[in-house]
């Protein structure tokens, strides 16, 4: 099994300018995360606009992450969708291509009850051997998944752990109240994150990382360890960051981030399309004073 805890990056996918996956750029990325301590990696997540990737380019994104990581950090690839066969079929693949684990979200826009979503979960644990991330986020769903819901999947042999997006913290001290043992909570949220890992849970799966890996990874590694000094002092260096890229939809603040640091095209496939002029100017400026770009002017 692989171990997926502490801080893992939801990878951005980069595009080239005539539109293609930009698996050059992808490498770059890879091994710049890895080289700045991220303990996994997540390809073709809704950060990696994976619902605009075909087949051939899932399991390029994965398959290049695979390669390039080496074994050195586990690769969990997002296979979600709301359609359950589908997901067994993206799921196969994932596996296929060599992903050490799965990154698998609620169904969205059929509202399935949490019979239905045990059922889909189960389902998909039993067509593939490596383990299941489950994600709950029913701000971009419209499907909470319940602790109750979570803690019976977690019941399932290979179903090991929950990215944990609700923003409900009541919810998740309930979820990590009523967990089965050695059943891992990571935050899905880069600003939540602290609270959860201090009220118990192991990780977080971060957008923030994608611009700055290194902190991040030494923020979580900090909670984990028990230095909440220096575990606060990166939490609000980096708070507005965090907080930008959900300035409009992710992943295009974040990708428009990482474009500042010339480490990709700032590329969107639609109905994603670049961030406005204003909100732009926002992040050029947190960036500035993070002093993680230099000024434009």
């Amino acid at each position: 099994m692989a171990e997926i805890q502490g801080c893992g990056t939801a990878l951005v996918t980069p595009f080239t300018t005539d539109n293609r996956v930009d698996v050059d750029a992808l490498k770059r990325l890879v091994r710049w995360q890895i080289e700045s301590g991220i303990d996994f990696l997540v390809p073709c997540g809704t950060t990696g606009e994976s619902v605009t990737l075909d087949e051939d380019e899932y399991r390029q994104v994965i398959r290049t992450c695979v390669q390039e990581a080496g074994g050195r950090v586990p690769v969990v690839a997002g296979a979600g969708s709301n359609n359950t066969e589908h997901v067994k079929h993206l799921a196969r693949l994932a596996e296929a291509e060599g992903a050490d684990a799965l990154l698998s979200v609620t169904p969205y826009y059929n509202k399935p009850s949490q019979e239905g979503l045990v059922r889909h979960f189960t389902a998909i644990a039993e067509a593939v051997r490596i383990p299941i991330v489950l994600y709950n986020v029913p701000g971009r769903t419209g499907c909470n998944m319940l602790p109750p819901t979570i803690a019976r999947l977690g019941q399932v042999p290979n179903i090991v752990a929950v990215k944990e997006a609700s923003g409900n913290i009541g919810q998740i001290m309930e979820l990590l109240d009523v967990r089965p043992a050695g059943f891992r909570v990571l935050s899905g949220d880069d600003a939540m994150a602290f609270a959860i890992i201090c009220l118990g849970g192991e990780g977080l799966i971060s957008v923030a990382s994608n611009i700055i890996p290194r902190e991040m990874s030494d923020m979580i590694r900090a909670l984990r360890g028990g230095d909440l000094q220096a575990a606060r002092r990166l939490q609000y260096r980096y708070l507005d960051l965090m907080n930008l890229n959900f300035i409009e939809s992710n992943p295009i603040p974040v990708k428009y981030a990482v474009s500042r640091l010339g480490l990709i095209e700032e590329v969107y496939r639609l109905p994603l399309c670049p961030m406005g002029d204003a909100n732009k100017r926002k992040m050029d400026q947190e960036l500035e004073k993070l002093e993680l770009v230099a000024s434009r002017v």
